[in-house]
């Protein structure tokens, strides 16, 4: 697959029509990693698009590639670049961090004076975060809109979101902040270095969420009843 039959650019209103293939994809690659993914439906894509705030990769015979968009938060002091996803034959081909690098300059471009935020459980999303000048954060250094966080509530892992009162979560947080950042070539070196290091954290906090599953799964067939703030407390205690 090369790079040169796929065009990377701002969505328009004449892709509204890929909406429901991009939604599917996104459900089906978190059930398929094990994660959660706060779900979007194919209308709040659709005026993403229309908003001019999507970035899409298509061929040039107009097949459906990959996809991102931008949302505003706290009245504009924070943006998220969300939704990333590819088409399951076009991974591993680079169009992820081209979509992100073009996504990130048109959120530049449309908030200038944002910072620019997300969250991820992938490593590969971390290392092109990096490589944009992206750093590991807290989450209290995110955006506090609540419509923000009130978007996590399809997520399969709020429970341990409100458990650790917002402050930790499957979820890695990175954060550009165009007042007060790295260079992108130092971030990128810093995430070589503590690659490992991530991985291994992601790892653990992934096989502590299965433990949950398994743990609830055993209880409600034995018919006793399990605490789930106490429990999640125990298992995330980071």
């Amino acid at each position: 697959m090369e790079n040169k039959e796929i065009i990377v650019r701002v969505a328009t209103y004449l892709d509204t029509h890929f909406a429901q293939r991009i939604t599917d994809e996104m459900e089906s690659s978190a059930k398929a990693r094990g994660t959660g993914i706060a779900k979007r439906s194919p209308e709040y894509v659709a005026a993403k698009i229309l908003d001019g705030k999507a970035v899409i990769a298509v061929t040039r015979l107009g097949q459906w590639v990959g996809f991102c968009y931008i949302e505003a938060w706290g009245h504009g002091k924070f943006v998220a670049n969300s939704g990333l996803i590819v088409s399951p034959e076009y991974r591993k081909s680079g169009v992820a961090k081209t979509i992100k690098q073009k996504i990130f300059n048109l959120s530049r471009e449309m908030y200038p004076a944002s910072k620019i935020f997300g969250l991820t459980t992938g490593l590969a999303v971390m290392k092109i975060n990096s490589d944009l000048g992206y750093e590991p954060v807290t989450y209290s250094e995110l955006t506090d809109d609540e419509e923000f966080w009130a978007g996590c509530k399809s997520c399969v892992n709020y429970d341990i979101l409100m458990s650790k009162d917002r402050k930790n979560c499957m979820c890695t947080a990175m954060l550009y902040d165009p007042a007060d950042h790295f260079k992108p070539e130092e971030t990128a070196q810093v995430f070589k270095q503590k690659s490992k290091l991530y991985e291994r954290f992601m790892k653990i906090k992934q096989s502590r969420l299965m433990g949950i599953f398994r743990k609830k799964e055993a209880t409600n067939t034995s018919g006793g009843a399990i605490k789930p703030k106490s429990f999640f407390t125990q298992l995330f205690n980071l």
